[in-house]
């Protein structure tokens, strides 16, 4: 449904959205729309940039409980009236943006830390608690999340599990969804369903694994239960300069390869070395930049320091000791944050993958050579920020110094990197995408990853989500 909000409909809806969550709750106004209408995503900022109307939501809910959210769900199935959550709007691929009007669910409220149980090591929280914020507290028990995303200070961990988010120290402590014990979901139609209280079982398939990275498509995740970890009495970093990206692999490679469980691993390639490093580390010298890091007991952290340190001496790198690798943890957030960070007049995206070490330089290079090619005007780097025992994560970004003035023609550009550039890396093993989510921005590539299997994927939604109110139009799912 489409509401206009001088109908008589509208308001009908007004009303019962009002009752549902109290009117203070409920907000229309332009101001609340806007805000709710751009995220980290380029394109809506530079749509609002250019002066262009950004697509506002026609409420703005802000629910208190998960029973509240169950009532908007309902309210939304009688009228059909699109239902898009909201966190803390700092995702980058448009999946929170309401491109069809409808209801946002700002789930800011429900930020409750709920239980935190030192047997388990675990702690059970609300869905819309800033990450920071859930961080501190789990502190104040003498624990951990181990979760410490860039956006850490600005996104809900219901954010992350929408797209199966990583932090900095996923390489030993894993992404969301290794962290994750249970969760509790409003489904589409509003029932409220918790799944099985502990991760590993034989009772049946996974449903935590499939409401995780469903970025709002198959219901609203409320309430979840996460593992925390003991503050590790040590953290020491390292850091090597390598001749280029390739020796750095191999050693980065062998590295994980040792099962040593380096807590962050971290290579730039030769041209993000000699950008970023050298502006927020400062160092001005030719190649390729890796950094590691371990934690635990001294002593263990110690010999795992002295093993890795000897991998990596292999390939012939400039050793450049504890302080450089120190000073990268210390600095690890101002790389996406201003001055060093993107921002507008240009036009950039993060093109982040994720491939096996059989895969992952081919990855990049396919990926380069599509973006340098067909826009020679743009540049091309990347790391490698997330690294598994069997492959690692390219965060590759496109920067272009000004784009076309005339949005649409900016919209049409940026796109079009976006498909060869992506195409380039499902030709050569990757994925459309790591941690950032799929969104708005990828939906139309889904097709191209899953091929048939993406018909299972458009089964399980349109059996969960019969009116297809949630969130619609995104991660290649049909809109309204």
């Amino acid at each position: 449904m489409q509401l206009k909000n001088d109908s008589y409909m509208y308001q009908m809806v007004l009303t019962e959205l009002n009752d549902a969550v109290g009117a203070e709750f409920v907000d229309s106004g332009a101001a609340d729309g806007l805000g709710h209408s751009i995220d980290y995503y380029w394109i809506p900022e530079m749509w609002h940039d250019r002066g262009k109307e950004t697509q506002k939501p026609d409420f703005v809910v802000h629910p208190a409980c998960t029973e509240e959210v169950a009532k908007v769900l309902k309210i939304a199935n009688t009228y059909h009236i699109p239902v898009t959550p909201w966190g803390g709007g700092s995702g980058s691929q448009g999946g929170a943006l309401p491109v069809y009007g409808g209801i946002i669910l700002d789930m800011k409220r429900m930020n409750k830390v709920l239980e935190i149980d030192s047997r388990t090591l675990s702690v059970t929280c609300e869905t819309g608690i800033n990450a920071q914020m859930l961080e501190w507290e789990v502190e104040k028990a003498g624990f951990s999340t181990m979760h410490f995303p860039a956006s850490i200070a600005c996104a809900t961990i219901g954010g992350f599990l929408a797209h199966r988010g990583t932090g900095v120290l996923s390489t030993k402590y894993g992404k969301i969804e290794d962290m994750v014990m249970s969760l509790e979901v409003v489904t589409p139609t509003g029932e409220i369903i918790n799944t099985l209280p502990v991760p590993r079982h034989a009772s049946g398939p996974d449903l935590t694994m499939m409401f995780l990275g469903s970025e709002g498509t198959l219901g609203v995740i409320t309430k979840v239960t996460l593992k925390i970890h003991p503050i590790p009495e040590a953290r020491e970093f390292h850091a090597f300069l390598f001749k280029d990206m390739h020796t750095a692999m191999l050693a980065g490679a062998e590295l994980m390869h040792s099962r040593m469980q380096p807590s962050a691993l971290r290579l730039y390639d030769e041209p993000e070395t000699a950008r970023l490093i050298k502006r927020v580390l400062g160092l001005d010298k030719p190649g390729a930049y890796l950094v590691f890091g371990f934690d635990g007991p001294k002593d263990i952290v110690a010999l795992q320091m002295k093993r890795a340190c000897e991998i990596c001496m292999k390939q012939d790198p400039e050793d450049l000791g504890t302080e450089m690798g120190q000073s990268w943890w210390e600095n690890r957030y101002k790389f996406f944050y201003p001055p060093y960070m993107f921002h507008m007049p240009q036009a950039f995206g993060t093109l982040d993958t994720v491939a096996t070490f059989a895969n992952i330089e081919n990855v990049y290079w396919g990926m380069k050579k599509v973006v340098t090619e067909n826009f020679p005007e743009a540049r091309f780097i990347g790391h490698f920020s997330h690294w598994y025992d069997w492959g690692c994560m390219l965060y590759a970004r496109f920067i272009f110094e000004e784009a076309p003035a005339d949005p649409a023609a900016a919209a049409q550009l940026y796109n079009v990197v976006w498909d060869k550039a992506i195409r380039a890396a499902i030709a050569n093993g990757g994925v459309i995408n790591e941690h950032h989510g799929v969104g708005l921005k990828l939906g139309r590539l889904m097709k191209d990853l899953y091929g048939p299997a993406m018909g299972v994927l458009e089964g399980i939604k349109k059996q969960l989500d019969p009116n297809n109110i949630m969130n619609p139009g995104k991660m290649g799912f049909k809109g309204v």
